[in-house]
């Protein structure tokens, strides 16, 4: 058993399997299968996005200035990486996969240029809302933290300079974060 729990993508695996057989079992068709499990990669990507805006928001970029310089290298050279490639596919495949839903569904269009009405214009909202943040994180977020990580060459000049940049870029996220939220919750609570 602590085998099992011990690999981390066994476990992942399995959970998928899982979860796609409970939308077979209880799906109506393959269409509407199809379209639960867009659904599900949908929230499960986004949850992991929004998971880690948090957790760097509130738990590491508080606690790095207290963490003595000694033991910094252990959150900059393994654990920050880390959470940044879950954070930029995250992010990514949460976009990808809320157009798909919005295509297939026939109102990408409406919702994107809030043509529609009450709900398909709140999702639209959402849409902009986390289209603006999956940006923030691939081309500003991400380029900075590179500099920041050492993952790219940069003088302490530019990591100095990019330190903010990606600050301000995350906490605009953590900000659109509520509405874009609200957006998506409120728009699906009749769906």
């Amino acid at each position: 058993m602590a085998k099992f729990f011990g690999n981390l993508h066994l476990v992942l695996v399995i959970g998928l399997v899982a979860a796609i057989a409970m939308m077979i079992g209880y799906g109506e068709s393959v269409p509407a299968t199809i379209g639960a499990v867009f659904r599900w990669l949908h929230v499960f990507f986004g949850i992991l996005w929004i998971g880690l805006l948090y957790y760097l928001n509130f738990v590491q970029v508080p606690t790095m200035p207290k963490i003595p310089a000694e033991q910094k290298g252990a959150i900059t050279g393994h654990i920050a990486p880390k959470v940044f490639f879950f954070f930029r596919w995250a992010a990514l495949l949460t976009v990808v996969t809320g157009l798909v839903i919005a295509v297939v569904s026939g109102y990408a269009h409406q919702a994107m240029t809030f043509s529609g009405e009450g709900a398909v214009n709140l999702i639209g909202l959402g849409m902009w809302l986390a289209l603006i943040m999956a940006f923030n994180v691939w081309f500003i977020i991400w380029p900075a933290q590179k500099k920041i990580l050492g993952i790219v060459e940069a003088s302490a000049e530019e990591k100095a300079a990019a330190a903010p940049r990606a600050l301000a870029a995350s906490r605009t996220n953590l900000l659109l974060s509520l509405p874009m939220l609200y957006a998506m919750v409120s728009a699906n609570l009749g769906a």
